[in-house]
């Protein structure tokens, strides 16, 4: 790319246009419902080369990863596809009761579906950052996501506010939603262990 303000403006562009195509890539791998985590996994191995190796086959990428982590993933994907399910109802059902006992069950739904989607998000970032040790992806999530409160809380923070700050585009949260929280769990796993 060029020097100048030409070059830095077009290299801020792709920090919007290749999560994008990411973005593009999951939403329709992530059709299939229970395909979510593999190919969440799959975004996070794809802007992981691009961020590492500057490769630009982002949308591709996502694609040609997906069949990988989806073997590896994909009895793990069933049930974090049930288990929110029961949780989302457990909370609906639990904020109209008028009950006292209500409301700090309500209170540990919430918290276990913050810590369901925390825990979820390392290991797509984990999976995804090294693809050839699927057996240590989940015991490496955990210590990733809960092994200090500062790195959950910003692997959460960025799972809530990614889609917010998408939200002006008219497919923002749709395309940035999954991406920008695997960015940042990519970056905090740099900071972790530059190595890779």
């Amino acid at each position: 790319m060029g020097a100048g303000w030409a070059g830095a403006a077009l290299r801020g562009l792709e920090w919007v246009g290749y999560p994008a195509l990411a973005g593009a890539a999951f939403c329709l791998l992530a059709l299939g419902v229970v395909t979510w985590l593999p190919a969440l996994a799959a975004v996070a191995a794809a802007l992981h080369r691009w961020r590492r190796d500057d490769d630009t086959r982002v949308f591709t990428g996502v694609i040609a990863a997906f069949p990988g982590y989806w073997r590896a993933l994909w009895r793990h994907a069933l049930l974090a596809t049930a288990a929110p399910a029961a949780m989302l109802a457990a909370i609906a059902f639990l904020a109209g009761r008028p009950e006292p006992i209500a409301v700090p069950l309500l209170a540990v739904q919430v918290g276990g579906l913050a810590a369901f989607a925390v825990y979820h998000l390392a290991l797509a970032a984990v999976a995804g950052r090294d693809p050839g040790d699927p057996v240590g992806w989940r015991a490496r999530a955990l210590v990733f996501g809960f092994g200090s409160p500062r790195r959950g809380l910003l692997l959460l923070a960025a799972l809530l506010l990614a889609p917010l700050v998408a939200l002006p585009l008219a497919v923002g949260p749709a395309l940035f939603g999954p991406t920008l929280p695997v960015l940042a769990a990519l970056v905090l796993l740099d900071r972790e262990d530059p190595s890779h």
